[in-house]
């Protein structure tokens, strides 16, 4: 792309020569070639500026470093948007045609739309429908009566679960599980964990274990992204739902009955027990726990590594384990931190007291010398 395109597409303002031809962008303080487009938005990758080789640099608003070198500036006033942009205008090409391997096996009843990609060893169940323009990389499973949108892109060792229904546009990245059964048992009798919520203690035993089946369903909406080796499970009887354009990171469980809202966003290692009801625009931090029967409101955030019990209002910015409000885990923060001060001035004051306590006896022992 000419570099007056590339600044057309940021919406940015750039000075110098518009009709550089770019070949790709890059880090300065990588490797970079003359016909790469610099990307410099932070401390480290600005200071770089100085030694690379490319000819265009694209800059934050406000940089004050020495870019006379360039031949053009492309200035943005958003770094992660402007980034954002320029990785789609550079993205990497999906390396899968739109053909069938002779390898997949598919079930004659499958509906499979035109232009699709099917990797090497991928298996598409019964009744299952693929809409146009999806790529399927290699040994990926499609269980029976699934349905998956249009323009999808699902990555090698996916494995999606019977009627699972998924939108238009959503990636699954490798070995992600949609809709495998939920991790629901019950005991015949009362159990160990209803008599420790009852009464705090343990007074019976479990004397077995029933599993209660998983026959409902996931539904993953438009634009829904799953990271690698996620697991979503699918519904006791209504539906696991995920809104449209929720991201979903790495190494993340959602379980059974949970309803996530739109344009969530769940970092890695977040752990969603079952029939968790979560708003719209929450974001939950890295290795986020939520308790079972939890309903989270719209546009929350849950810092990392908290562990919600209860019931959050919308907008809400909780911290901690427990999580509480930000303002409370930070004020707790600091009371923690004046606590090696606070023990020494308790120790100072009772070895002060028992100076004067002995003192005291002293006094209460000899009059005359007190008198004195």
């Amino acid at each position: 792309m000419m570099l007056q395109e590339i600044a057309a597409a940021l919406a940015a303002p750039f000075k110098g020569d518009g009709k550089i031809d770019i070949q790709g962008i890059a880090d300065p303080t990588n490797e970079i070639g003359a016909s790469d487009l610099a990307v410099a938005m932070t401390p480290e990758t600005v200071a770089a500026l100085e030694n690379c080789r490319a000819r265009a640099a694209v800059v934050t608003a406000g940089c004050d470093a020495a870019l006379d070198r360039f031949d053009a500036v492309i200035t943005v006033a958003r770094p992660r948007v402007a980034l954002a942009i320029l990785t789609h205008l550079f993205a990497r090409p999906v390396s899968l045609a739109a053909e069938i391997h002779p390898t997949a096996i598919i079930a004659p009843d499958a509906e499979i739309a035109e232009g699709i990609g099917i990797g090497a060893f991928t298996v598409v169940g019964s009744r299952a429908r693929v809409g146009g323009g999806t790529m399927i990389h290699a040994h990926v499973t499609i269980g029976a009566d699934v349905t998956i949108g249009s323009n999808c892109l699902i990555y090698s060792g996916v494995r999606i679960g019977d009627g699972t229904r998924i939108g238009d546009r959503a990636i699954l990245h490798h070995n992600a599980s949609i809709g495998a059964d939920g991790f629901s048992f019950v005991t015949p009798e009362r159990g160990s964990v209803e008599s420790a919520k009852a009464v705090g203690r343990v007074e019976v035993s479990n004397t077995g274990l029933i599993r209660v089946n998983s026959i409902g369903a996931v539904v993953l909406e438009d634009d829904v992204e799953v990271g690698a080796n996620s697991a979503i499970d699918r519904a006791t009887l209504a539906v696991t739902r995920i809104g449209s354009n929720t991201k979903i990171d790495n190494l993340v469980q959602i379980a059974h009955n949970v309803v996530i809202g739109e344009n969530c966003l769940i970092c890695g290692m977040v752990g969603i027990s079952g029939s968790v009801k979560i708003g719209d625009r929450v974001v939950l931090g890295g290795g986020v726990g939520i308790a079972d029967n939890v309903t989270i409101g719209s546009d929350s955030v849950i810092g990392a590594g908290s562990a919600v019990g209860s019931n959050v209002p919308a907008k809400a910015v909780l911290l901690g384990r427990p999580a509480i409000s930000r303002e409370r885990a930070f004020e707790q923060l600091h009371l923690v931190s004046r606590l090696r001060s606070l023990f020494a001035d308790v120790a100072l004051l009772k070895e002060r007291i028992q100076v004067l306590e002995r003192a005291s006896q002293e006094d209460a022992e000899n009059p005359q010398t007190a008198d004195n």
